[in-house]
């Protein structure tokens, strides 16, 4: 099976930047199916301390993510890329499930094969814990409305 994920390596600015915009979207549906169906089968991470390798790796990582970052909201911004690489920032919002409220803050290298499925992922996160009324991400649940500001504008 000859699975594709456009937009495909070589990248331009545009086309990084779409990619950034198609991850995001996907991790703010918290579907850990859908969202680990853009990585190759055998694809590797760094998550903090935590390795993940592969598919179902993934689907359970993400599973257990979700169910400990409640309302989980993010947004990714393009960095830098060359070829098939990608690097973005990124910054999410989250509350456990004791009500403490958190941005997380990180960046993410990602190396991408021919089809333009992710083969690497590393990924550097820092937690903050913020009062609720600090919160800066107040859409609905899922997908970041395209008005909605980005990090930069944010300032973060």
């Amino acid at each position: 099976m000859n699975e594709t994920r456009p937009p495909l390596p070589p990248y331009r600015a545009e086309t990084a930047a779409q990619k950034v915009r198609l991850a995001e979207d996907a991790w703010n549906s918290r579907d850990p199916e859908k969202v680990a169906l853009a990585y190759t089968p055998d694809s590797n991470w760094r998550n903090r301390a935590e390795r993940v390798t592969g598919r179902k790796e993934i689907v359970g990582f993400l599973r257990r993510k979700w169910a400990r970052e409640l309302d989980y909201r993010l947004i990714k911004e393009l960095w830098a890329f060359t070829d098939n690489r990608i690097a973005v920032r990124f910054a999410y919002e989250w509350h456990d499930d004791a009500g403490n409220w958190f941005r997380s803050y990180g960046n993410e290298n990602w190396e991408f094969d021919d089809s333009g499925l992710m083969r690497l992922r590393i990924a550097s996160i820092n937690d903050l814990p913020i009062s609720e009324s600090h919160r800066l991400f107040h859409w609905p649940l899922g997908r970041r409305p395209d008005g909605h500001q980005g990090l930069t504008e944010l300032s973060l």
